[in-house]
């Protein structure tokens, strides 16, 4: 079932190709929640195996991230504060997954990290694709913002294509111990369900 998954994914990431790529990140970026996860290590593994080159994926990676993270700061910067969160409460934002609790978050995480706030928010789960946000409430300064922006999103686009890169050249290492690998995955995804009902209960 993992091979067949990552074979899947391989092909995906051999067929968009490195403007596949650019386009993908723009969108994990900005409102639509799409994992990067998908993108990079995929790619980077092909990397390893010579079909594709790593640091062409790692800009491509980076550059998408820039260009919705920015989209996502103009957006905030010129419509302000209180016309997002009324578009945050609207039908089409429900379809994307966005709500209005998010962006508190995003905002309650920038007042406690204020501008650094745009390179450990990308970083974070869910914080990733809405920090620029309350960076284009308050009119962070642009190039403040894209430059730890950039930090933050060539760090972590790093750290998966490493991952995907340490996979792609010990393919046979990893495909022996798969079944093992599998059983890590399925037990990691159980305690982050059960740790989540357990925060949604607290909450409660």
């Amino acid at each position: 079932m993992l091979i067949t998954l990552v074979n899947a994914l391989l092909h995906f990431a051999q067929e968009i190709g490195y403007w596949g790529i650019v386009f993908l990140m723009t969108i994990e970026s900005s409102f639509i929640p799409f994992p990067s996860e998908v993108v990079v290590p995929p790619a980077a593994y092909l990397a390893a195996q010579g079909k594709m080159n790593i640091w062409l994926v790692i800009a491509a990676s980076v550059l998408g991230s820039l260009i919705g993270a920015i989209f996502n700061y103009v957006l905030a910067y010129y419509l302000g504060r209180p016309l997002i969160y009324r578009l945050a409460k609207t039908k089409a934002a429900r379809f994307l997954l966005v709500k209005s609790e998010q962006i508190e978050r995003a905002e309650r995480f920038f007042g406690q990290y204020d501008r650094s706030s745009t390179f450990w928010g990308r970083l974070v789960p869910v914080i990733r694709q809405l920090i620029s946000l309350p960076a284009g409430f308050v009119k962070m300064p642009f190039f403040s913002f894209v430059f730890f922006t950039f930090l933050g999103s060539a760090l972590w686009t790093v750290i998966l294509a490493a991952l995907g890169y340490f996979f792609g050249a010990n393919e046979a290492l990893w495909k022996t111990y798969y079944s093992e690998i599998s059983w890590a995955i399925i037990a990691i995804t159980i305690i982050i369900i059960f740790y989540l009902f357990w925060r949604h209960r607290e909450k409660k």
